[in-house]
């Protein structure tokens, strides 16, 4: 595109809105227009984000009335949304309506939960309220973008952290037939996949040099992964996950394992995960088994397996503030707008993180 495209940002102050601004920062083809704040209008976005105050020392948060009045007025934008669960929704769905009342056409990639699931029904057995648009549900497809060839909706919903992770590692697994579509998953997490808002589990006396699960059995992402998992793969598959919260900040570290169909080896499993993956610029197989700090603060995934005939392990690491959230969105971002899908993500994990 000759010029730049405008990107809108939905989510105050949380960590991945400010993950978003650093990706768009260095991104040489969008130019943030504004950022919702509607509790902090006029504040300082670097009095919030003082790592970013070099590329945005002026910038302000935005009202709500000024976000609809900008969507209104641009003929075509990006709205990227990372406001909550249960916000988002009903959020975005106000945009719209000013946007098709005005003729303009932005397109929304959506990092809530709101617009992950096919219905309100199951959106609303798991987080427990009344969808906010349930009528723009159809307008969004959700996949990672690795699973995801061609994009038929106006907006796209990026999954989850922890269901990026899984996904990328399960989705092949069941997708070649490897395995019997039971799968046991280990997860770990960092203390930014929590929030910004400061909570028992990523206070930093608690969290630090503690390793414990939480939600086993029962956390909420688990639904989301059974059922993106049986889109990309055209099975059914019941996944038995038991999400860890980790002593570190940034990153995501899973191991899927199930009973193998037929007698594989390590071997077999390493080649078919790399020559499913061919051709994806953000995921790296490797024989040796990923590590955290060789992705994070980056957009790429790192993936290996294991096989010792009968089980079959599959492991990934991402850092969940990029390709977890904002870094897959951009993804998308670069995809909905016909640019290459590594336009601005191509900087390597920082290492020493």
């Amino acid at each position: 595109m000759s010029q730049k495209i405008p990107a809108i940002v939905l989510g105050g102050t949380g960590y991945v809105a400010g993950e978003l601004l650093r990706l768009i920062a260095i991104h040489p083809s969008i130019e943030l227009r504004a950022i919702l704040s509607d509790s902090q209008p006029g504040a300082s976005v670097a009095k919030s984000f003082a790592h970013l105050a070099p590329v945005y020392p002026d910038l302000q948060f935005s009202s709500l009335d000024q976000i609809k009045e900008l969507v209104g007025s641009l003929p075509q934008c990006a709205i990227i949304s990372a406001a909550p669960h249960g916000v988002a929704a009903q959020l975005i769905d106000d945009l719209l309506k000013v946007a098709e009342a005005r003729g303009t056409k932005p397109r929304v990639i959506d990092i809530s939960a709101d617009y992950r699931y096919s219905t309100a029904g199951a959106y609303e057995a798991v987080y427990k309220h009344a969808h906010g648009a349930p009528a723009r549900l159809t307008q969004f497809s959700c996949a990672v973008p690795e699973h995801l060839a061609t994009l038929t909706t106006p907006h796209v919903a990026h999954p989850g952290c922890f269901a990026t992770a899984v996904l990328l590692s399960s989705v092949p697994l069941l997708k070649l037939g490897l395995v019997e579509p039971r799968l046991f998953v280990s997860g770990i997490t960092g203390s930014t996949g929590s929030g910004r808002s400061p909570v028992a589990g990523t206070h930093h006396p608690q969290r630090h040099s503690d390793l414990y699960a939480y939600n086993p059995l029962a956390h909420r992402h688990t639904p989301e992964i059974t059922a993106l998992a049986q889109t990309a793969s055209d099975v059914a598959a019941e996944f038995n996950f038991v999400p860890h919260s980790g002593p570190f900040a940034r990153g995501i570290h899973v191991t899927v394992q199930a009973v193998a169909k037929r007698p594989l080896k390590t071997a077999d499993v390493v080649d078919a995960l790399k020559q499913f993956y061919a051709g994806k610029p953000f995921v790296r197989v490797n024989a040796e088994m990923p590590h955290i700090k060789d992705v994070a603060t980056s957009n790429y995934a790192f993936l290996s397996g294991a096989a010792n005939g009968s089980s079959v392990v599959a492991t990934c690491a991402i850092d969940n503030l990029t390709k977890g959230a904002a870094g897959g969105a951009m993804q998308w971002l670069n995809r909905v707008f016909g640019l290459d899908e590594t336009t601005g993500l191509l900087t390597p994990a920082a290492g020493w993180t």
